[in-house]
């Protein structure tokens, strides 16, 4: 097969690894199961795989302005030539100010001019944004269609193409319109992450820090050991940590699919972590924001006597040692803080749930954290 230009700048940094760390994790959801395949050079197989998926109409590449410049068109071109003329690239501005309603609309009016029927497949190319717009996208256009997830940013292919969450953010807050709607297939090409800022690595490697706090204490030692080959994205070590995450993630998603309590834990400093995205208009990134939103809720299971004091400082020296903030900037105010937590989507009769750790590994769901407990953990950690 002939490389395009971009796929192949894309995949450079692991050629001489590429039939050394091919990974697969399967997400047990029934009739809804689905492979997350892992490794470098996937996108170059796309073709290959969708055949696998059946016939469809299209299929219909949506895609971010960045993503969509990097290999969009190259995958489009890569399509056409491998017998699939009536794909078609759809894309929108970068960033997460177009995750609203209007993109959605926009989307599927343009869908719909193109042709796109109940027999469609959408193609989410891109980051979490992409893929949270995508899937929604999907779960609604004429009551359905299937879609799959081509993640390439760190995050996506570590946490938010996985699993099945959906949705587009309002003014008052972050996903307050969504559903749960399952891909067909994820395939995460680990050889894109090479032409990420680092910023999109630190965002990626925060949430697999969570993994490690709520799960798994040989994948946070890892984090701790090896962080000279995890920030230099060397190949083996990467598609180790994608698969571990997602491994970690399919476990949960398939005892609770929708969230109904045991899920929660993956939302291990993502409610104090949303809140601060929110009051900084999204000028904060995701994964920063998830990790000032670790240091604070662990800072309130030390204050419980929950996590101990030296794994606590555990906790601190990862996040620090990939640049991660553990404090919540002077500039984000308290009130927009605590005003953003109070309409959060895990609120439960007026009672906000918060993911406590125990020990490095293992947590606590908490509906008894005091306004004053969440305000000193802040407090504190500004000095």
């Amino acid at each position: 097969m002939e490389h395009t230009a971009g796929f192949g700048k894309c995949n450079k940094v692991c050629e001489s690894e590429i039939e050394h760390v091919w990974e697969r994790v399967r997400v047990p959801l029934g009739q809804r199961s689905y492979d997350i395949r892992i490794g470098p050079g996937l996108l170059l197989e796309t073709p290959a795989y969708l055949r696998e998926l059946g016939e469809f109409t299209g299929p219909f590449v949506i895609t971010d302005t960045n993503a969509g410049d990097l290999v969009g068109h190259d995958l489009i071109s890569l399509l056409k030539q491998q017998g699939f003329g009536h794909t078609q690239l759809l894309s929108f501005e970068a960033g997460e100010q177009s995750k609203n309603m209007d993109t959605v609309v926009s989307l599927s009016r343009s869908l719909v001019g193109l042709g796109a029927d109940r027999n469609s497949l959408i193609v989410a190319l891109g980051g979490g944004v992409t893929g949270d717009i995508c899937g929604f996208l999907a779960s609604i256009y004429m009551r359905g269609v299937d879609f799959i997830q081509l993640p390439t940013t760190y995050l996506a292919q570590v946490d938010s193409s996985v699993g099945g969450k959906t949705g587009v953010d309002l003014p008052e807050g972050k996903n307050l319109l969504g559903t749960f709607a399952q891909p067909r297939l994820v395939l995460a090409d680990i050889g894109v992450l090479c032409t990420l800022p680092g910023q999109e690595i630190r965002n990626g490697i925060a949430e697999i820090v969570k993994y490690g706090m709520i799960k798994d204490r040989e994948l946070f030692q890892r984090l701790e050991d090896d962080w000279w080959n995890i920030i230099n994205l060397e190949p083996g070590v990467t598609a180790y940590l994608v698969r571990r995450s997602c491994e970690i993630k399919a476990e949960v998603v398939s005892k609770d699919e929708r969230e109904g309590g045991y899920r929660r834990v993956l939302n291990f400093g993502h409610t104090i972590g949303h809140a601060v995205e929110a009051a900084s208009m999204y000028t904060i990134a995701h994964g920063e924001a998830v990790a000032m939103g670790m240091a604070a809720v662990s800072k309130i299971s030390v204050s419980r006597g929950l996590l101990s004091g030296a794994e606590f400082d555990r906790l601190l020296g990862v996040l620090e040692r990939f640049e991660l903030p553990v404090t919540i900037p002077e500039g984000i105010g308290e009130e927009e803080v605590m005003e953003n937590l109070k309409r959060d989507k895990k609120v439960r009769d007026g009672r906000v749930h918060f993911v406590l750790v125990k020990g490095i590994g293992d947590t606590v769901i908490a509906d008894d954290v005091t306004e004053e407990e969440v305000l000193k953990a802040i407090r504190d950690s500004r000095g």
